[in-house]
């Protein structure tokens, strides 16, 4: 069994797509190189992570949107649980998402930002990182799309003014005799296209394999790990895998310590309908397919699953 892809995209995407699509359909999970989000603007992003989530609980809930599904601003420790876990999460996190100019059609699926007054350039250097997440997404659903035997650019028009949300996350330093090993984030799949993932070179991360094994998955420093999310598995019918995840605190020290990291959730636009594409229906089972469905509908169907909605 081939391991988990590690690829650069700065290489000619027809050189690399067949790697980066075999990765996913076998594990659901590749390890990006090179994706040309600038090292500077990461470790500014950090800093500036790591100071909104040392505020004091009672400045950081002044962001906290009731209702608001937990899409823009902050979301406190146990708020979110993973589809069928007992328990909540231990986490707090923040999302930022796409700002859309004055009267956009699309904006009655997108609410507006909010920014802390606390922390200063928070607002400049994520809407940088926005941008850079969006473009090094572009590029994976490229390759991905020359995988699946599609023009090149299929996937442009899918993503253009989607409702994609980056997240920053901490999740706290944990003590006593059980932080070791202990889980931090519980099994789950991603709703969305595409997940690509800061900060996890950081032990922790692992994927369930076909066989039903948890592997470890290695990631070079600066690395993206990006993963498929349900939408894009529905979309190939199964061919390109949504595999369910976790994160495990490390052993050692580390199990002691913080742990940040941030994903961005890339989407479909919420117009955009997952309609299985002709080359993943099986032409012997060519009714074995999912149903159509907006990705909006679809997105809004799993957050009331996971207790965001």
């Amino acid at each position: 069994m081939s391991d988990i892809a590690s690829v650069s995209i700065a290489r000619p995407l027809s050189e690399v797509a067949a790697e980066i699509g075999r990765s996913f359909e076998e594990y659901g999970f590749a390890v990006i190189r090179d994706h040309g989000i600038p090292a500077d603007l990461i470790a500014r992003a950090e800093d500036l992570s790591k100071a909104f989530f040392a505020l004091p609980d009672a400045v950081k809930r002044q962001y906290h949107i009731p209702g608001g599904g937990g899409a823009r601003g902050y979301t406190p420790f146990g708020t979110e649980k993973a589809k069928d876990a007992e328990v909540h999460d231990l986490k707090e996190f923040w999302h930022v998402g796409r700002t859309l100019p004055e009267g956009h059609p699309l904006s009655e699926f997108m609410a507006p930002n909010v920014w802390p007054r606390e922390i200063d350039g928070f607002e400049e250097t994520f809407e940088a990182l926005y941008a850079a997440f969006e473009q090094a997404g572009g590029r994976v659903l490229e390759a991905i799309a020359l995988h699946l035997g599609l023009e090149r650019t299929w996937f442009a028009p899918t993503v253009e003014d989607g409702n994609s949300v980056m997240r920053l996350l901490h999740y706290p330093p944990l003590s006593g005799a059980d932080a070791e090993g202990a889980i931090r984030a519980a099994a789950h799949g991603d709703i969305n296209t595409i997940t690509l993932l800061l900060g996890a070179e950081e032990a922790g991360l692992e994927l369930l394999t076909a066989s039903g094994e948890w592997k470890a998955i290695d990631v070079p420093e600066g690395a993206l790990v990006v993963n498929i999310g349900d939408m894009l598995e529905r979309l190939t019918n199964g061919k390109l895998r949504s595999t369910t995840h976790r994160v495990v605190n490390p052993r050692g020290e580390a199990a002691y310590r913080s742990r940040y990291s941030m994903p961005f959730f890339l989407h479909f636009r919420p117009d955009f309908t997952i309609e299985t594409l002709e080359s993943c229906i099986d032409p012997d089972a060519p009714g074995d397919r999912p149903e159509p469905i907006s990705s909006h509908d679809f997105l809004m169907q799993r957050l009331r699953e996971i207790n965001l909605a």
